[in-house]
């Protein structure tokens, strides 16, 4: 039936995806791995987004500051040049010292960054709040540190022809595409007042160019903003993509955080051993165990001066319930049967607990026939 059949044997296993450091990352990031990237700085963020803001800032400070900044110009030059320079020629006659130009600089200076502190001001402030909005409050000095792959030329080479450089020269692209129609838009709307520069004052001219630059730039920063945006969107599911972990990674990291769970489970016997060893010491000590009479045993003592009732020294139910019978008969423990009460202290008192109220009467029931047989 088979001589013309040529029949192969295969594992199906084989083309299985292979699990484990190497295995494909399906599994979405653990909430650790995502704290532990957060504090190495690795979170989804857009710089496109932040330069939206701080471009804002600057085009918002300039439409309200422009004026007064102008006119502090003026008067900074007008006093330089009228007071403070004539002053320097004076006292120099014989000869410009350095510390009397670097005096003269340093004022100079100080002045120049009074003049430009709003701008600072306002783009350090919006920066900020761009971040904050972003990805909250996270300070970390890991992305500063020296890393020899960002210098590496095989790992530069790889960045240049990667997924992410090529996003970066689209976003580019849309940028300059963007600045370069609303620009356009925006001078073709103001052709008519540009035709007029040459017969208006010097003034009136640079009012009216600064004007159109300040509303050009203000149009621009807004639709950077929504470029911004939508980097942002980008770069949240590229960081939840380069989160992912395999399955195997989740398993490392629950042993690393929790313990092999082998390692665990024999740890939790070895201190259940030690417990019941405890607790099968105290046995000899017992006045009375009370059973089911096979399943459940349970060891009271009472000492009127130490206890206001009977303490649970012992209890076990199935071959640690035969274990307690076993130690109180090497001991002379006396042991009697009492279904009812045996359940009832095995369920509700745990070691080391006094006996409850409700059952007070049966138990001294007991104590009372062994006090009395011991007599």
């Amino acid at each position: 039936m088979y001589d013309d059949e040529l029949i192969i044997q295969y594992d199906l296993q084989f083309f299985a995806p292979k699990e484990g450091l190497g295995g494909e990352r399906t599994e979405a990031a653990t909430p650790k791995k995502l704290q532990d990237a957060r504090k190495k700085g690795q979170v989804a963020k857009s710089r496109e987004l932040t330069s939206s803001f701080e471009l804002l800032a600057l085009f918002l400070t300039l439409k309200f500051y422009s004026g007064t900044m102008g006119t502090r110009f003026i008067n900074m030059f007008s006093w330089i040049y009228a007071d403070k320079l004539p002053d320097f020629v004076e006292a120099n006659r014989s000869g410009v010292t350095v510390q009397a130009v670097t005096t003269l600089s340093f004022y100079v200076i100080i002045q120049l960054i009074l003049i430009m502190a709003p701008f600072l001001i306002a783009g350090f402030i919006l920066s900020f709040l761009g971040d904050i909005i972003q990805v909250g409050w996270q300070s970390s000095t890991d992305p500063i540190k020296p890393d020899l792959n960002k210098i590496n030329p095989g790992s530069g080479f790889k960045r240049m022809f990667s997924k992410q450089a090529l996003f970066e020269l689209f976003k580019s692209i849309i940028k300059v595409i963007v600045i370069f129609l609303v620009a356009y838009i925006n001078l073709k709307d103001k052709a008519n007042e540009i035709f007029l520069l040459y017969d208006i004052e010097l003034s009136g001219a640079i009012s009216l160019i600064g004007g159109i630059i300040i509303d050009t730039g203000l149009k621009i920063s807004i639709l950077y903003i929504a470029v911004g945006l939508l980097d942002l969107i980008f770069q949240k599911r590229k960081f939840s993509e380069d989160m992912k972990m395999s399955k195997q990674e989740i398993k490392d990291e629950y042993k690393d955080t929790e313990g092999d769970p082998q390692i665990k489970q024999r740890q939790k016997q070895k201190m259940q051993e030690a417990s019941q060893r405890r607790m099968m010491s105290s046995v000899p000590e017992a006045d009375v165990v009370i059973t089911n009479p096979t399943h459940i045993a349970v060891a009271l003592k009472y000492n009127v001066d130490d206890n206001p009732a009977p303490i649970v020294v012992a209890k076990g139910e199935g071959y640690i319930a035969q274990k307690i019978k076993d130690k109180a008969r090497e001991n002379n423990v006396m042991i009697t049967e009492n279904k009812p009460l045996a359940r009832a202290l095995f369920a509700t008192v745990e070691i080391g607990e006094a006996i409850p109220p409700e059952l007070y009467e049966a138990v001294a029931e007991i104590l009372a026939l062994v006090y009395n047989t011991k007599k």
